[in-house]
C-alpha cells in the first residue's frame, strides 16, 4: 500500500480486546468501567430469600429481567427456586437454552409474532404468560395450535398499580372462560404486581400499602372459588413487600429480582426483621482525569449506569462513603466529589458504585464480572442483555 493510499478493511489487523476480566486474576486488575458482583454477598442473599420462602410456604419465582443473566437464575434454581420470571418474550431465550425448565412470562404480549416465539418456546420448556384481554388468547391460541404446544395462562388483575390488568373478579371469568376454549392453553392462575408499592420508603407504609393489594386480590380469589373456579397459582410480589406478601396468606408464589444485588434504590428502603439484604453489585470506575481541586472525573457515565432513580452511591470499606459522593453523569464521564473537604481519590484510583436501579444497569453491560475477596472467580455473560422484544 502506498504512503498516501487509504487503508481497506484488508489492510488493518485484526484487532481483538482484551477481556475486562480473567478468573484467577486480583480484582484490581479488572477493566474499567466493569459490572461486578461480590459472590459472598449475593449467595447470602439467595440463600436467605429462599429460605424465607420455604418457612412460609411459598413458591420463589425470582424475576430474571433484573439480571438477564442465566448463571444468576441457575444459582437461584439450584437453591430451590421454581423457575424464573421473564418480561418479555425474547429475554427468555437464553434462559431456555441454559435449562431454566419453568419460565413466566410476566406480562402481556404485544404482537402476534411474540405469540408465536412463546410456542415454539414452549416445545422445550414449560412456559407461562399474562393476559388481560380476549385478544391475547386468541393469539396464544392461534400459535400454540400451530406449534402444537401448550402454554400456561395468568390473568393479571390491577390491585392499584394502575398500569396492566383487569379491573374485578367477573373480568377475571370471562377470560377464564374464553381460555377454556382452547385446550392447548391452562388457565394457572392470577397475577397480582403492585410495583408502586416496592419503593416507598417507610415500612410501615410499604406494609400498609401491601396489606391493601392483597385484601383486593384475596377477594378476587374468593369470588372466583365462589363462582366454581378454582385458582391454582397467585403471583407477584417485589423485593420491597416480598416480606409482607409471603406472610399475606394469599399470594402462592413471590417475584421479587432486585433482592439477590440490592441497587442504592433498593437500599434507601426501611426494612425491619430478617428479609435485610447486601448491596452485592457494584460497578468498577477509575479516575481518569484530576485536573482541580475540586473534583475528579471517573470513566463511568450513562452508558455505563442507570440513573433513572438517581445516581449511584459510592461504596468504600463495605459502607456509602461518608467523605464520596457521585454528583454528576454524563455520557462517558462520571463527577466525583469530596464532602467537607476530604481528600480526593488519585488519578488511575478505582471506586466501587452502587447503582441506583440495577434492572437497566444490567442492560448495559455485556458481563458480570464475579469477585471474592479481592479475587475474580467468574465472568458471566448477561445473555439477555438487549433483548426487549
Amino acid at each position: 500500500m502506498k504512503n498516501d493510499a487509504q487503508p481497506t478493511p484488508a489492510d488493518l489487523p485484526p484487532f481483538t480486546l482484551a477481556p475486562a476480566a480473567v478468573p484467577g486474576a486480583p480484582l484490581a486488575s479488572v477493566d474499567t468501567p466493569a459490572l461486578l458482583l461480590d459472590l459472598a454477598a449475593f449467595e447470602r442473599n439467595l440463600d436467605r430469600m429462599q429460605a424465607a420462602a420455604n418457612a412460609a410456604g411459598v413458591q420463589l419465582r425470582p424475576h430474571a429481567k433484573a439480571h438477564k443473566t442465566p448463571a444468576v437464575a441457575l444459582a437461584q434454581v439450584a437453591r430451590g427456586a421454581v423457575g424464573i420470571c421473564c418480561q418479555k418474550a425474547s429475554e427468555a431465550i437464553p434462559f431456555v437454552q441454559a435449562g431454566i425448565a419453568d419460565i413466566h412470562i410476566s406480562n402481556q404480549l404485544a404482537s402476534p409474532a411474540k405469540a408465536v416465539l412463546l410456542a415454539q418456546l414452549a416445545r422445550h420448556a414449560r412456559i407461562s404468560v399474562c393476559v388481560d384481554d380476549a385478544v391475547q388468547i386468541s393469539a396464544l391460541a392461534s400459535a400454540t395450535h400451530a406449534a402444537g404446544s401448550q402454554l400456561g395462562v395468568f390473568v393479571e388483575i390491577d390491585i392499584g398499580q394502575g398500569r396492566c390488568g383487569v379491573a374485578d373478579a367477573d373480568a377475571v371469568l370471562r377470560l377464564v372462560g374464553q381460555i377454556a376454549q382452547h385446550p392447548q392453553l391452562g388457565f394457572r392462575g392470577l397475577q397480582a404486581y403492585h410495583g408502586g408499592v416496592q419503593h416507598l420508603r417507610a415500612h410501615a407504609e410499604r406494609r400498609s400499602r401491601a396489606r391493601q393489594a392483597a385484601e383486593r386480590t384475596g377477594q378476587v380469589v374468593a369470588a372466583l372459588a365462589q363462582a366454581g373456579v378454582a385458582c391454582p397459582t397467585v403471583t407477584g410480589g417485589g423485593s420491597g413487600s416480598v416480606e409482607f406478601d409471603l406472610a399475606s396468606g394469599v399470594y402462592t408464589e413471590v417475584q421479587p429480582g432486585s433482592y439477590a444485588f440490592m441497587d442504592r434504590d433498593y437500599g434507601d428502603n426501611e426494612y425491619a426483621g430478617a428479609l435485610r439484604f447486601e448491596h452485592a453489585l457494584f460497578l468498577a470506575t477509575t479516575v481518569m482525569s484530576a485536573t482541580t481541586h475540586t473534583h475528579v472525573v471517573t470513566d463511568a457515565g450513562l452508558k455505563s449506569l442507570a440513573v433513572d432513580s438517581g445516581l449511584p452511591a459510592l461504596w468504600q470499606q463495605g459502607a456509602a462513603s461518608s467523605t464520596l459522593r457521585y454528583v454528576q453523569a454524563n455520557d462517558e464521564h462520571g463527577i466525583v466529589k469530596a464532602i467537607d473537604g476530604a481528600a480526593l481519590p488519585p488519578l488511575g484510583g478505582v471506586l466501587q458504585l452502587v447503582p441506583g436501579h440495577c434492572d437497566p444497569t444490567f442492560n448495559l453491560h455485556d458481563e458480570l464480572v464475579g469477585f471474592r475477596g479481592e479475587l475474580v472467580e467468574s465472568v458471566w455473560p448477561i445473555s439477555a442483555r438487549g433483548l426487549s422484544r
